[in-house]
């Protein structure tokens, strides 16, 4: 017998059963009480693919029937509300056009530690982020790493989460599909972590660098990209193998972070890709 969801509705932004979603503008910039808040169809869709780590999903009422079906095919049995939209403002503090929000454990979803990263085939193309600040970056990187075929994100201990609201939004939903691992020491971890996996590091910096294209794609890869302002750390470029650049017109001193990454993993990717 196929699931049948009854949607609850809430009337009041002060309703205690929807307490995870309010002011989400505002807490969102911390995790709370283990969970993470997931915003649009497309970012839903990719916390069904662990559809028991959903908490609850709060629906739009122009957006509840296509939220229904979706939940009823994957067999999910989250809790579902559903509001009006000055109800959803109210109680979240944002203009939420897309129509819905989810809650998640983020135990499932969440950046593992290097201990725990056991893939069952080595990893052949990693992206590596060093101390990655920026919201929106976070979530193009991951995206960027779904389009390459990356098989892991290293995450430096102070890059930001990619579980945020934001950057799960922007990742399309990618944050919670592309393997990530946090790192405790750095940048220990790296070098341990690339000596585990026989990958070749390679960090792009405009200091002591030479053009990417003068370096023979490695059978292994880690791929670094740095701090929004400082780029890669000095500490990660001194055990890097091999420090490149994007050549780049002249009075052109560097690159937004995300479409670095993009164009050296175009490059140096040994993931499938169509």
């Amino acid at each position: 017998m196929s699931l049948v969801l009854d949607a609850i509705h809430i009337d009041c932004a002060t309703d205690p059963r929807v307490a995870f979603y309010r002011d989400i503008r505002e807490r969102d910039l911390s995790a709370r009480e283990g969970v993470f808040i997931g915003e649009t169809m497309v970012v839903l869709q990719a916390m069904l693919t662990r559809s028991d780590a959903i908490v609850s999903v709060l629906a739009s009422a122009r957006m509840l029937e296509r939220v229904r079906e979706l939940l009823q095919n994957a067999e999910c049995a989250a809790i579902l509300y559903t509001a009006s939209d000055a109800t959803i403002e109210e109680l979240t503090g944002i203009d939420l056009h897309r129509g819905v929000l989810a809650v998640g454990q983020r135990a499932p979803f969440e950046p593992i530690a290097l201990r725990d990263y056991m893939p069952t085939t080595p990893p052949r193309t990693v992206l590596v982020a060093d101390d990655i600040n920026n919201i929106d970056n976070i979530g193009q990187l991951f995206r960027i790493s779904a389009a390459f075929a990356v098989d892991a994100v290293l995450l430096s201990p102070t890059c930001h989460d990619p579980l945020y609201r934001k950057s799960l939004r922007v990742s399309t939903g990618n944050a919670l599909k592309v393997p990530s691992i946090r790192a405790s020491n750095w940048p220990h971890d790296l070098a341990e972590f690339c000596a585990r996996f026989e990958l070749t590091l390679i960090a792009t910096a405009i200091q002591s660098s030479v053009p990417l294209q003068t370096i023979t794609p490695p059978a292994r890869v880690a791929i670094v990209v740095g701090n929004e302002s400082d780029g890669v750390c000095p500490e990660v470029r001194a055990i890097a193998q091999h420090v490149v650049r994007i050549p780049m017109a002249a009075g052109v001193d560097s690159l937004n972070v995300a479409v670095s990454a993009a164009i050296a993993l175009e490059r140096f990717s040994q993931g499938i890709r169509g």
